[in-house]
């Protein structure tokens, strides 16, 4: 894959991730402008994830027969327009509503780019090229939150998005440059092929850790900046937006991990200490004073990247023929357990306390530890 093909992927890559976690940092703004509760302002998160747990499975059959090519270009210029949609926006039905479209073209977008990608590597750099892919979804879930904090504090909260349009029409004009479809042994569209990557115990158990560990990342990222403002920070859009600076740490997580994974016997047993990591970050969040939260964040991220920068690339060298499922299957549990935990946890911190919400969420990383460790004992993995 020549250097330019990879710079224009992970520039979609950037901008599609961006979209999705723009509005995160200016929750508490938006709520005040729409007059809305805490609950229905972090939907504006919860709407988009919706529609990425399930239309990836959709597209991964869509791509057995279709361009990934065509359906980036189409899908990036309809997310742009939404994005211009919702700087003219008045009432926060009709946002939601273009979040929710935001939400099924994102899928498309990314389930395209990772099969684009893993079928224009060579097998023996599928894992690395994927760990890079990662690496972009990182930064690009960073800067959407830093730059649409920037920008809203200086200009309003309208203009990140009427920002965000450009950026992706501009993304929409590159993609057209892109190299024809690499050939894929795609197997001809059969209505059991999920079920059947489903029955494989290392697929599934992936897919439940996946889950997981994205149910906590994305709970504690949307709920976030409805605790600085409880504890009294004072923090503008900015200062919510740079709380999130941690997600850098995520970035040299997703290039090293191949690294560490071969120095500790594996991309299974290195996930699992990432799980470790993951669940004992939380341990941060408990304290008041905001530093420690920022140094907090830094860890949280650099754990659940460790295990989300291995796990594509260890289910596609095992994909064959059902690798445009497989990473829809993928997507669509990661992004399961983000909308359920960018919303259902809420009830327990707003019933509870702050507490037992992080409790509750470390129950759950032990549980993907528990699948983590049976898929250790199943599975005789190659070199990372």
């Amino acid at each position: 894959m020549r250097i330019t093909q990879l710079l224009i992927a992970v520039y979609c890559t950037l901008l599609a991730f961006s979209a999705i976690y723009a509005p995160q940092p200016l929750l508490p703004v938006l709520q005040e402008a729409f007059s809305v509760s805490e609950p229905r302002a972090s939907l504006l998160i919860t709407v988009t994830l919706l529609p990425l747990a399930i239309a990836p499975v959709a597209y991964g059959f869509v791509l057995q027969r279709f361009s990934a090519k065509r359906l980036l270009i189409g899908a990036t210029a309809l997310l742009a327009v939404t994005e211009y949609a919702i700087f003219f926006v008045q009432h926060f039905e009709l946002f939601l509503f273009l979040r929710l479209l935001q939400g099924l073209m994102i899928p498309a977008i990314l389930t395209s780019l990772m099969t684009y990608l893993s079928a224009s590597a060579e097998q023996s750099r599928i894992s690395r090229v994927m760990a890079f892919y990662v690496a972009a979804t990182v930064m690009g879930g960073f800067l959407g939150r830093a730059v649409s904090g920037v920008i809203s504090t200086e200009f309003g909260w309208r203009w990140s998005f009427l920002f965000l349009g450009v950026a992706l029409t501009v993304c929409a004009l590159l993609l057209r440059r892109l190299d024809a479809d690499p050939p894929v042994s795609f197997q001809k569209l059969r209505l059991g092929t999920v079920a059947e990557v489903l029955r494989q115990p290392s697929f599934l158990r992936l897919y439940g850790v996946i889950f997981c560990a994205f149910y906590v990342f994305a709970s504690l990222l949307n709920f976030l900046p409805f605790r600085l403002v409880e504890l009294g920070s004072g923090m503008n859009e900015t200062g919510i937006a740079l709380m999130y600076s941690g997600y850098l740490m995520g970035v040299v997580t997703s290039l090293l991990s191949l690294k560490i994974a071969d120095r500790i016997g594996g991309q299974v047993n290195t996930m699992l200490l990432g799980t470790l990591i993951f669940a004992g970050s939380l341990a941060f969040f408990f304290a008041h004073p905001v530093w420690l939260i920022f140094l907090g964040m830094f860890v949280f991220c650099g754990g659940m990247f460790l295990i989300h920068s291995l796990a594509p690339g260890y289910l596609n060298k095992r994909a064959g023929e059902h690798r445009g499922v497989v990473n829809g299957l993928y997507i669509a549990f990661y992004y399961a357990g983000g909308t359920v935990g960018s919303f259902l946890p809420g009830f327990i911190y707003h019933g509870f306390g702050w507490g037992p919400y992080l409790i509750s969420l470390a129950a759950v990383l032990g549980l993907a530890a528990f699948w983590l460790l049976g898929l250790s004992r199943r599975t005789r993995e190659q070199p990372a």
